[in-house]
């Protein structure tokens, strides 16, 4: 066998640093994490068993009935009609819910049943009182009387059913419904009384999906009766739509079932179950799964008396490993986005890449606790952009959803480089950003070289578009400075600036501009048109300070420090109608601050910027005790693949990447009393808050390895070095702290080496 693959066999396909990289958890961390946290409101997080990054998220189902089931599991229901072993966790569309398992006692039943009439269905009613949720396990005892318990490895899932006695054991196998997307080809058969093999191909958010899988039964199926378009098939094999019941004329005992899954063949997702699960052992596979979540876990420790933030923290730390998604085989192999068979390719393969999200505060914390992910992230959207001709949008499960403006994967990648990591091709990179940000199929680009704006009404979202679009040019000007390509700078630099021709300093907002030149009129910058706006998921408002990557010189649109810091106050104070058509995102509001949504990410940390960082500690410091909580409704909005809890994360620990690719974090308001972060190389980077409390939440002075520290901002490079930063707390600000020119955070941070 192939050494990568008992390497998968070996780590459960799980991604983590050396065991002397670890330092020994204090505590069980794993038993801080509620996977409730998210799983009400609009949270959308995934509920279910998994493994770090694993392919396979193997959790419940209920009836998908809309926008708050994009995960397939909502807190408020109460109906389930099935466990499948893909899901996505906190986006704000739907998709996957594959290979959908289903236990129920008694006759066959392929009818799951309507929200409001499950009599006579397989589907179930069940309460939370009988349902167990952790990282690497999830049980049910459903009210048909069934208890389900669900683990997984990286790329494969096991369950396992316990009937009530004396009765016929039936599975479900539901190949036609996923959750939100639509099967179009699907395909099972009962190779031998052990073993079940299928696929199932459909459409929905992402626009191909192939999914192909192999089960093995630890007791031998009786019968597999098929059924397509819900009409019976003589043989125990059929193509179509098809689902198929495998029943047990005598219920055993426990029905343990191990499910692989592969985008590639039936054939891969034997060999992935047989390198990942080699026997039926449950509690082993739950106690592996759960010593790799401890690992996940205790790359940060923190100190503090709080149970409740440790709750919040832990289950935030576990929601920011969940994806990017494996999509690659225990041998390499996996499908690309051209419907190609990649085979042994030597990196890590990743798919649910959430970017317009992500990379505002997840990726950049990757680049700390993970570093060792980074070249493997990177080489994927590569790999992407070989297959379709530009680096990706939103990649899901071997296809682009093209969700979100902008091309966020550049700053990613800048951000990657501009850091010093190696182990991607840095000219292949350059050269795939070149291109993607000079695409004319990329939407607005031809208007944006040949008019340096895009017009709104050739264009919806127009302004979204190319201010994201700017945060991308800022990442390729500095890799094409560093790259000693001048006149690549050049352009990209002054692209990067193009939020200048959105700036209307007669009103001081961002404001759309049509194709003839003239500002858009009427204009209210409270009003969002939700998909069919000028603004995606946001109003003027909050596009108006969205400039990450030139804070400066939007202070400068301003006049400077002090219209800037007005207009800022004036934000977070302003009341207004968003309109009837507004998007359900713009949630967590602080006047026009949308905590809920990604636009307004780094808008409190803008304040150091002004020299009034005690600002920022004030913000900063509420959203944390008010937008975070330990209930199923504790996330303001979609968690978003981590990035929500991302923001949680670098904040507590007192710290801001704001311009996505420059390696400046910005200092806030630490929560902890002291964090411990583990690095590469065993070393260690401690956040130390001294007279730290709810009352006590303003910098008063700072140390960087016991030395005095007088800037509002962190390096990336000196974090990485490992020591540690000392806050001085008080309870009432220190207005000269930060306020230096100096002092003050920059954008152009690598002009200064």
């Amino acid at each position: 066998m192939k050494t990568k693959m008992l390497f998968a066999a070996a780590l459960a396909g799980a991604v983590f640093f050396s065991c002397k990289e670890q330092k020994a958890p204090v505590e069980e961390l794993y038993s801080r994490v509620d996977p409730y946290i998210g799983a009400g409101g609009h949270g959308h997080v995934f509920v279910g068993a998994s493994v770090p990054f694993g392919a396979v998220q193997a959790g419940p189902n209920n009836i998908h009935k809309g926008w708050d089931w994009c995960s397939g599991y909502h807190y408020s229901d109460s109906i389930i009609i099935g466990f499948s072993q893909t899901h996505l966790n906190g986006t704000g569309c739907s998709d996957m819910g594959d290979i959908q398992l289903m236990p129920y006692p008694g006759d066959v039943k392929i009818d799951r049943g309507e929200q409001n009439n499950i009599e006579g269905a397989y589907a179930s009613t069940y309460s939370h009182s009988n349902e167990k949720v952790e990282p690497a396990y999830y049980s049910l005892l459903m009210d048909n009387g069934v208890k389900a318990e669900l683990t997984a490895t990286a790329h494969a899932a096991m369950h396992r059913y316990t009937f009530p006695i004396d009765q016929m054991a039936n599975i479900m196998i539901n190949l036609v419904e996923g959750n939100g997307d639509r099967a179009d080809s699907t395909y099972i058969k009962l190779v031998d009384r052990n073993t079940i093999e299928g696929y199932r191909f459909s459409k929905g958010w992402s626009p191909r999906h192939k999914i192909f899988f192999a089960i093995k039964s630890n007791v031998p199926v009786d019968q597999l009766a098929v059924f397509d378009n819900d009409q019976p098939v003589e043989e125990e094999e059929g193509y179509g739509l098809i689902k198929g019941v495998a029943r047990f004329e005598k219920a055993p005992s426990n029905v343990v079932w191990k499910i692989g899954i592969s985008s590639v063949s039936c054939a891969n997702a034997m060999e992935n179950l047989d390198a990942e699960m080699p026997s039926f052992d449950f509690d082993s596979v739950v106690i592996a799964g759960k010593k790799l979540w401890e690992q996940e876990l205790s790359r940060i420790a923190i100190k503090t008396s709080n149970e409740r933030y440790k709750k919040i923290f832990y289950t935030s730390l576990y929601h920011t490993a969940i994806a990017p998604t494996r999509y690659s085989d225990v041998n390499g192999d996996f499908r690309g986005h051209d419907d190609k068979i990649y085979r042994n390719v030597p990196y890590t393969n990743y798919s649910t890449l959430s970017l317009w999200d992500t990379y505002r505060a997840l990726n950049p914390l990757f680049t700390i606790i993970h570093p060792q992910m980074i070249p493997d992230i990177v080489n994927s959207m590569l790999g992407i952009y070989d297959q379709q001709g530009r680096l990706p949008i939103w990649p899901l499960a071997g296809g682009e959803t093209n969700c979100m403006p902008g091309y966020s994967a550049i700053p990613v990648i800048a951000d990657a480089y501009l850091k010093g990591f190696d182990g991607f091709d840095t000219e292949r990179a350059f050269d795939a950003c070149v291109k993607s940000a000079t695409n004319p199929n990329q939407k607005g680009i031809s208007f944006l070289m040949n008019r340096r704006y895009i017009p709104c009404d050739s264009v919806h979202e127009a302004p979204s578009f190319a201010m994201e679009y700017a945060v991308g040019d800022w990442g390729i000007a500095q890799m094409a400075k560093r790259m000693g390509k001048q006149s690549d700078y050049r352009v990209f630099a002054e692209r990067a600036n193009y939020f200048e021709n959105y700036f209307d300093s007669s009103i001081g907002f961002i404001r759309p501009k049509m194709a003839d030149g003239s500002w858009r009129t009427p204009y209210d910058p409270f009003i969002n048109v939700h998909g069919r706006g000028d603004f995606c998921e946001g109003n003027g408002w909050q596009y108006t300070f969205f400039v990450p990557q030139n804070p400066e010189g939007l202070i400068l649109s301003f006049g400077g420090d002090e219209g800037f810091t007005k207009k800022l106050d004036e934000f977070y104070v302003a009341e207004g109608d968003l309109g009837e058509y507004a998007a359900p995102d713009i949630s967590g509001l602080i006047g026009q601050y949308a905590h809920g949504n990604e636009p307004s990410h780094h808008v409190a940390y803008l304040y150091a910027f002004a020299g009034q960082q005690w600002k920022t500690a004030e913000k900063v410091r509420y959203i944390m005790d008010h937008f975070y909580t330990d209930q199923p409704d504790g996330i303001i909005g979609n968690e978003d693949c981590g990035q929500m809890s991302a923001w949680y994360i670098l904040s507590s620990m007192g710290f801001y990447q704001v311009n996505p690719c420059n390696g400046v974090f910005v200092f806030g308001s630490p929560l902890f009393d002291e964090v411990s972060i583990t690095l590469p190389e065993d070393k260690t980077f401690i956040v130390e808050a001294i007279n730290n409390g709810p009352e006590n939440i303003y910098i008063q002075k700072v140390e960087l390895n016991g030395k005095p520290y007088s800037r509002s901002y962190i390096l990336y490079q000196d974090i990485m070095k490992g020591g540690k930063l000392t806050f001085y707390m008080g309870d009432k600000p220190n207005y000269d702290f930060g306020t230096a020119k100096e002092d003050r955070p920059v954008s152009l941070i690598f002009d200064k080496e």
